[in-house]
């Protein structure tokens, strides 16, 4: 099973926030992440989870 990663600025669009905001989360482990050469990057599922429940708590 290969997983599709994503960018930061890539996670940003599908979630419509910001880098500070998409990076303060996966620091403080509300969004999970993978470091990568100074970079993060985020699973396409767990990113769409996450989503998923964000548009259940508005």
């Amino acid at each position: 099973m290969t997983q599709n990663l994503l960018t930061t600025e890539q996670v940003c669009d599908i979630l419509g926030l910001k880098p500070v905001t998409v990076k303060r989360y996966a620091k403080e482990g509300l969004l999970d992440s993978i470091p990568d050469k100074g970079k993060l990057l985020f699973e396409e599922e767990k990113v769409n989870k996450f989503k998923a429940l964000q548009a259940k708590l508005r």
